[in-house]
């Protein structure tokens, strides 16, 4: 296991320190989540953009417009 040292301003440290407390969690806890979080969001990214270069245009609309219909009923 990696260690990383971060540099923060003082009252972001603060604010950090009092969300893992209210989440029961150690702030290494915490910063673990959102490097998760981040990691995931970028490989979602990444495999919608590889999808997107090889898929087709009228077949993406056609998605989002079922997204659409289903959110907005």
């Amino acid at each position: 296991m990696a260690t990383l040292t971060i540099r923060l301003p003082d009252d972001k440290h603060l604010r950090l320190k009092s969300l893992a407390k209210r989440r029961n969690i150690s702030i290494n806890k915490l910063i673990e989540e959102f490097s998760t979080q981040a990691i995931a969001e970028f490989d979602a990214e990444t495999r919608f953009r590889a999808l997107a270069a090889n898929g087709s245009v009228e077949d993406g609309l056609k998605a989002l417009d079922k997204l659409d219909a289903h959110f907005s009923a």
